[in-house]
């Protein structure tokens, strides 16, 4: 049987689409809050990812509690059809809505988003997307210590999170101090100060070991935006605890699973779910 959270979690990954518009509004980037330093990937980080083995759906992800032999359930997204931007104008749009706490309790940390001008994303449904992964259950304001919510793109916030361009988010990411390159290409995602980058490629085509695994590409979304802000949350690397086991979301798992079992978030059955330190 699966659990009520469990249930509402996959529900609210099931909600995230992607809408291919135009990006109208644009305003200049901007660096945001000395905050915390910035996260650097290592050289043991920063290599290939290894194949996975198989195309079956990792145990870590549960299929819909509807689904049954006699009803199927469509086939899941693995990545977005089409080509994928690699550059955009360097300007963002920010999503004027005002959001809802998330969480029950706890300090208020304040975010808006923003999407690249030219990057062909939508970016209500972007900041829908990273709405569904930060209210969980089992994102970061399960700890009852911290709440989050999205306010419009002038006000006062904490952070902001971007959906750019590979090239746009090199850069972004270079100037906080983190080489995100594998093969001389801007590959994962970053974390700057006062900036969580996500890079447009991952976002659209998510990567080969999920893919080759039938993971949904809502779950990598869920994870990279979980990872990311984890990181503007003062949170590191870790590593595998161990072979079959849940991967924490401070994994690299844009990068390998080594042994571990997809996952994407970071409380899991209602506790902080972590390994050991990089």
């Amino acid at each position: 049987m699966f659990s009520s959270a469990r249930r509402r979690r996959f529900a609210l990954i099931a909600q995230l689409v992607a809408v291919v518009l135009a990006v109208g509004a644009a305003v200049t980037v901007i660096a945001e809050g000395p905050g915390v330093p910035p996260d650097r990937l290592t050289a043991e980080e920063v290599a290939p990812p290894p194949p996975l083995v198989g195309g079956q759906l990792p145990p870590s992800v549960d299929p819909s509690p509807t689904a049954t032999a006699a009803s199927p359930s469509p086939s899941p997204v693995l990545r977005m059809p089409g080509s994928v931007p690699t550059a955009g104008t360097g300007r963002f749009g920010h999503d004027d809505h005002a959001g809802p706490v998330l969480g029950r309790a706890g300090e208020l940390r304040r975010y808006r988003v923003a999407v690249e001008s030219g990057s062909n994303e939508d970016v209500a449904a972007f900041a829908q997307a990273v709405r569904v992964a930060l209210a969980g259950p089992g994102s970061w304001v399960d700890s009852g210590r911290l709440r989050l919510q999205q306010v419009p793109g002038d006000a006062p916030r904490d952070f902001t999170v971007y959906l750019a361009t590979a090239r746009t988010a090199g850069r972004m990411c270079a100037e906080g101090g983190v080489d995100i390159r594998i093969g001389g290409r801007p590959y994962t995602s970053c974390r700057a100060p006062g900036q969580v980058i996500i890079n447009l490629d991952r976002w659209r085509l998510s990567v080969p070991h999920y893919v080759s695994a039938g993971v949904p590409l809502a779950v990598y979304r869920t994870y990279v935006v979980n990872h990311e802000v984890g990181h503007q949350l003062g949170h590191r690397h870790e590593r595998c605890p161990g072979v079959g086991r849940p991967a924490p979301v401070m994994m690299q798992q844009t990068l390998f699973l080594n042994g571990c079992r997809v996952n994407p978030w970071p409380y899991v059955d209602g506790r902080r779910y972590a390994g050991p330190a990089l």
